[in-house]
């Protein structure tokens, strides 16, 4: 679903913005192995700003990011901004395969569809995305959520930040202990609000995201294009590919930020549930959904279900520019006809 149509009715002269990649004309062993070696990258330099966030939700008075993150570093060292990280690299790699096969699938059939009942080439990309990000969301769930609770659990531990009595030695030992007093349910605590978490955020952010490429490129695509334009065949402009990026990175970053801003009090609650639960050594069952929203409004108003929403704002933005660069950059990479590229 190429956007050149699409911009061409807004500016002097049609963009020829490069074809999108479907999911049939990616080489899959490529992507997938590319797509683990990047993107553990990308979660190993984006991880500290997690456990800030992830230390704010659980604290139960208002700290800012810039005086827990000098707490962080004065007792614990760097170390201290990458507990649980082999747990939660462990669970990427997987997840991320999921959440990439459910994502392309889900939009080349989607997209495909939508274009058949006559929708608009705009309209039927943001449904697309928007139904995409929802499949890809809960796919990446079903590995995600163990190690989402075992990986913020270690992060909350540290240096008396919340998160109750029981104290864990690394990832196996708190995946042992979890399993040990809750069982299975006790590693899927906040699946449900995980799913009401991430599919809408994903979804908005999907839908966002192809709707801010469009915005971006009928305001600034000509200025960006004409830096080194390269003219096609037929007339118009071709962008280059610093262009392209351009674009798509503030894309991303406008729909990370929209993303983060809605979806806050559900992460909020979800940390907050994943963490606190059977953290009590005399045995009490943890907090329930009502009780984790009950506790935060007394301990801050409303504006607690936002703690965090700074480094969440930045991580998502940040984290959005880098995975949408990266991400087009790799199926550009695992395409089988790269002639056809150009």
């Amino acid at each position: 679903m190429s956007l050149g149509a699409a911009e061409g009715e807004s500016t002097a002269e049609e963009i020829h913005i490069p074809a999108d990649i479907e999911w049939q004309m990616l080489d899959k062993s490529k992507f997938f192995f590319l797509g683990a070696a990047l993107f553990s990258g990308v979660s190993a330099a984006l991880y500290p700003m997690v456990v800030l966030k992830t230390r704010q939700q659980v604290s139960q008075s208002r700290v800012s990011c810039v005086r827990t993150g000098v707490w962080i570093m004065r007792y614990e060292g760097i170390r201290g901004l990458y507990r649980g990280f082999g747990t939660s690299l462990t669970g990427t790699i997987p997840a991320r395969a999921l959440y990439m096969a459910a994502l392309e699938v889900t939009k080349s059939n989607v997209g495909t569809t939508a274009t058949r009942l006559g929708l608009p080439e705009p309209s039927a990309a943001a449904v697309a995305n928007a139904a995409a990000g929802v499949s890809a969301a809960v796919a990446a769930q079903v590995v995600w959520t163990p190690v989402d609770v075992i990986s913020q659990r270690l992060m909350a531990q540290g240096g008396g930040s919340g998160g109750g009595g029981v104290k864990y030695a690394n990832g196996v030992d708190a995946f042992g202990k979890i399993l040990r007093a809750d069982g299975i349910r006790g590693l899927y605590r906040g699946f449900g609000i995980s799913i009401l978490t991430y599919a809408p955020s994903n979804a908005v952010w999907w839908a966002s995201y192809s709707m801010a490429q469009r915005v971006v490129w009928s305001g600034v695509g000509c200025l960006l294009c004409r830096n080194g334009e390269e003219r096609v065949e037929n007339g118009g402009l071709r962008p280059d590919a610093k262009a392209v990026m351009a674009v798509q990175g503030v894309s991303a970053a406008m729909a990370g930020g929209v993303s983060a801003l809605i979806t806050m009090p559900f992460d909020t609650i979800k940390t907050r549930l994943q963490v606190l639960d059977g953290e009590d050594n005399n045995g009490r069952k943890g907090p329930s959904f009502g009780q984790t929203v009950r506790n935060l409004v007394r301990e801050g108003g409303w504006t607690a279900c936002y703690r965090g929403l700074g480094p969440r704002c930045a991580s998502m933005s940040v984290s959005a520019t880098t995975m949408i660069t990266t991400y087009e950059f790799l199926k550009r990479l695992s395409a089988k006809n790269q002639e056809a590229l150009t």
